[in-house]
């Protein structure tokens, strides 16, 4: 995988990797930057959220779960100091559907953190990942 990122201006920059979809990544006015789109630690865990999204999602089509709605919420916590790297991250997983049942849902959670989704399985690594799901009417 290449990744190509580039100056616009301060701490704005655009970055592209092989699927050619160019990104904004920002900071805050107080750094030089322009608070115009989401920044680095930001997109660390859309990235995470996206990833075991998909897997879940994808798991429980295969299953024929049939999902009316599905979100997930991630909540990091940082340490106080430089470098300021996430402590700890709880991964929510919300469900809205007919028929839904738990030990669908918990395998396809677990799966994904377990097997399939790269970030997790890099992330369990340094950070300290909790995870719980609902189900919503």
């Amino acid at each position: 995988m290449q990744v190509t990122v580039k100056q616009v201006e301060g701490v704005t920059f655009i970055g592209k990797a092989d699927s050619n979809h160019w990104v904004t990544i920002d900071g805050p006015k107080a750094f030089f930057g322009s608070e115009a789109a989401a920044r680095p630690m930001e997109l660390l865990l859309i990235s995470f959220g996206s990833c075991t999204a998909s897997d879940v999602a994808s798991i429980l089509r295969k299953k024929r779960v049939e999902l009316q709605h599905f979100e997930v919420h991630l909540t990091g916590e940082r340490a106080p100091e430089h470098p300021k790297v996430f402590t700890k991250i709880h991964v929510e997983y919300v469900f809205a559907g007919k028929n839904l049942r738990s030990d669908d849902l918990e395998r396809a959670i677990h799966l994904s953190r377990d097997t399939y989704c790269p970030i997790s399985s890099m992330l369990h690594k340094a950070v300290e990942i909790t995870y719980s799901y609902k189900i919503k009417d």
